[in-house]
């Protein structure tokens, strides 16, 4: 048996603040400074610990989730790599495709010549971590404008560069982040959203303060004229579109993360560059999310949750564009998400819409329908559906701007890596038009299944379980309990749909189960599902958790001891929630990135931005939700019982995986918990550790593959071996 590692020492402050009346302990506030000497040691203490547990682990654990057979398994699932959906440009078609042996996916230009890299992050950075965050050709595919960023910090840089010679004509631009392009025609224009220069703003506020701005390619940004957001919310985000003609300018605007957003039309035709714009409202003001465009045929199209949580239809002329004047083409469904739309129409000079097609969402399973474009109703029969290969999703509906029959959509499913289709209306025949470009040798044999399971107040919630086919009856149950991973989100409207997963199919075909939870919060069932889950009823969503976890134990899919929960971000409080709510019902935690401490969390990162999710710890009464489930203020208070002679509480084993470089979610989340569980466990490292993995260079969002695999690789190994999956004998792990 290896020596008992002991925990880092971590101080605690006698520090007990006042909030509206309500006594709030925070003993290790002094770890929200990274850049403390004391927040470094403790920090290297960690690395430490986790280093000669990992060792630990490493050395206990064979067969598939030995650490040489996992990552080449993980190499192999992914090796077919990835293609996306195609930007079209006249003759051009701008796309993403990886292969399955680079760090990052590449933008790639096919044309009549054949097809050419124009992006590759590799080359811009050779470390690799330089990460691609968005890309748009201009309307006559001359130009490229993309966003990149370095070291994980989502800080987009916008360049602009010629796609005929690939040499830059423009940028670097910064503070670009989240900023959508839209081109003027002719590319010598382009709309975009850059935040106001930080000199003069308060420190808290220098990420904020978006405008939209109009700028000429290869002048200095400094000259670029301020279109919109001036006056308006500072936490707004902003999207802007452009119609094909040049003629009208869409710009939609939402405060945060908040469910709903406001949208203003302008007619460009109507103002010299230099003018001020006259914006005339869509809809402003009104709870609901709207998004819009004006199509060939000069309709306004709206996608919209107004008076339909589900998602409508509408049309509208855009020069009367209110509210009042719309009318729905597509309406709510009573079950299925309205998730996309797609018009096509006769191409060039034929304007006239043919068919609408339209993307749902229903219990997370994606369908494709086609409908008249005057009327909204569905076409009868097989000529209503657009067939596709199994129960996956789609994602795209991707038509070209000049117009025409086609639509190209990528779809995927728990087995099938991303692929792009081709639906042509016209012919009411769907292709293949772009696989991946590699294969995946040996894909396991596995089964998926949905179970539906009653949480605490009665609400249905779905789930997907993955698991081999021989570890099944032939009724799907399965034959004995396995060590299981339950993952889930439940937050911001996400849905969690079938998609290809490596980690996924690398843990089933060990012997494992993996289990994704539907859970209020997220967008599955539509608008009314995530405020299910949100503000004052956020409780929902961990009590959905919790049942979907009771019921894999009482069906006997798993045991609390091979349970293991996973989240990361919004699912990383999840986790976080479920650790401290239920630590008997899981045998180990994988918390990746989280958020943590729901009393401070708007100080931090892009915090103040999800009031509207979680609630505002500023006003007496969203202070209650938020101290109702905080995971910290949960834990503190189990420490808080300890030091006054209470027994000491029996979390779970616990990894915490942190990056360094991320400017959403602060790591003083996870150093705050993890330091407050160490000093309350009454478990020591041998028996349930409690562990953080932190790893500089990278942040929040994308990453090279090989640092992707490596995270993986050990946070599978931590699972396997608190469950038992890959120990010999079977069982859970009693050494540190």
């Amino acid at each position: 048996m290896d020596a008992p590692l002991p925990y880092p020492t971590a101080h605690e402050l006698d520090l007990v603040e006042d909030l509206h009346g309500r006594a709030v302990a925070d003993p290790f506030r002094w770890l929200e400074d990274a850049a403390d000497a004391a927040t470094q040691a403790w920090s290297a203490a960690q690395d430490d610990l986790y280093a000669r547990h990992l060792a630990g682990v490493r050395a206990r654990l064979g067969g598939p989730l030995a650490t040489s057979t996992l990552t080449d398994r993980l190499h192999t699932l992914l090796g077919a790599g990835f293609v996306g959906t195609p930007a079209w440009r006249g003759e051009r078609a701008f796309f993403t495709r990886r292969t399955g042996g680079q760090e990052h996916a590449v933008v790639v230009v096919r044309e009549p010549a054949g097809e050419r890299v124009l992006i590759d992050p590799v080359v811009l950075d050779p470390a690799g971590t330089t990460t691609l965050d968005a890309w748009q050709p201009s309307k006559e595919g001359d130009l490229l404008a993309y966003q990149v960023s370095s070291g994980g910090t989502e800080e987009s840089v916008l360049h602009v560069l010629d796609v005929a010679t690939g040499e830059l004509v423009d940028g670097p631009i910064d503070r670009a982040r989240y900023s959508p392009v839209a081109w003027l025609p002719g590319g010598e224009e382009l709309f975009y959203v850059r935040r106001l220069a930080p000199e003069g703003l308060p420190a808290d506020e220098q990420q904020y303060h978006r405008r939209v701005w109009r700028h000429r390619v290869g002048t200095d940004a400094a000259e670029d004229v301020e279109v919109f957001g001036a006056g308006l919310d500072l936490t707004n985000y902003y999207g802007v579109s452009v119609s094909r003609d040049g003629r009208w300018l869409v710009v939609t605007a939402s405060a945060g993360t908040a469910p709903r957003s406001d949208v203003w039309v302008a007619d460009l035709t109507l103002h010299a560059r230099d003018e001020p714009l006259t914006f005339v409202e869509v809809a402003v003001g009104w709870d609901a999310d709207t998004s819009a465009w004006v199509g060939r045929d000069g309709r306004l199209y709206l996608h919209t949750t107004l008076d339909a949580p589900r998602g409508r239809i509408a049309v509208v002329d855009p020069t009367d564009p209110g509210v009042p004047h719309w009318r729905t083409l597509v309406a709510e469904d009573p079950e299925a998400v309205l998730e996309d739309l797609a018009v096509t129409d006769g191409g060039g000079v034929d304007t006239e819409p043919q068919r609408l097609v339209v993307g749902w969402r229903r219990h997370a399973v994606s369908e494709v329908t086609v409908h008249d474009p005057s009327t909204g109703a569905p076409l009868p029969g097989d000529a209503g559906r657009v067939p596709l290969p199994g129960l996956g999703s789609v994602s795209g509906l991707v038509t070209r701007p000049d117009g025409g029959p086609d639509v190209w959509f990528s779809y995927t499913d728990h087995t099938s890596v991303p692929a792009v289709h081709r639906f042509d209306a016209a012919a009411a025949a769907t292709s293949l038009w772009a696989a991946a470009p590699g294969a995946v040798a040996d894909l396991p044999d596995v089964r998926v299944q949905v179970i539906e399971v009653p949480s605490l107040d009665g609400t249905i919630v779905r789930a997907f379980v993955v698991a081999r086919a021989d570890a099944l009856d032939d009724a799907g149950a399965p034959l004995a309990p396995a060590p299981t991973i339950l993952y889930g989100y439940g937050g911001f409207q996400i849905s969690l749909d079938p998609s290809y997963s490596a980690t996924t199919l690398a843990w089933v075909e060990a012997g494992g189960v993996y289990v994704v939870a539907n859970l209020r919060g997220g967008g599955e069932e539509g608008e009314d599902w995530h405020r299910a889950g949100m503000r004052a009823h956020k409780q929902h969503v961990f009590d959905d958790f919790h049942a979907v976890g009771d019921h894999l134990v009482g069906a006997g899919w798993t045991t609390p001891a091979q349970l293991a929960c996973w989240g990361g971000s919004n699912g990383g409080l999840l986790v976080g929630a479920a650790l401290t709510q239920r630590p008997d019902l899981f045998g180990a935690v994988v918390c990746s990135a989280p958020l943590l401490d729901m009393v401070r969390y708007q100080r931090f990162g892009l915090g103040v931005t999800w009031t509207e999710e979680y609630g505002d710890a500023g006003t007496p009464r969203e202070l209650d939700w938020l101290l109702g489930y905080s995971p910290y203020q949960r834990a503190v208070t189990d420490l808080a019982a300890v030091r006054a002679g209470g027994e000491r509480r029996a979390y779970p084993a616990t990894l915490f995986t942190v990056f360094e470089g991320d400017t959403r979610v602060d790591p003083l989340h996870a150093r705050k918990l993890a330091a407050a569980l160490q000093a309350a466990t009454a478990r020591d490292v041998a028996d349930a550790p409690v562990l953080v993995r932190r790893e500089t260079g990278v942040g929040h969002g994308g990453r090279a593959l090989s640092r992707t695999i490596g995270l993986t690789v050990e946070q599978l190994q931590f699972v396997a071996d608190r469950t038992g999956l890959g120990v010999p004998g079977g069982e859970q792990s009693q050494v540190g």
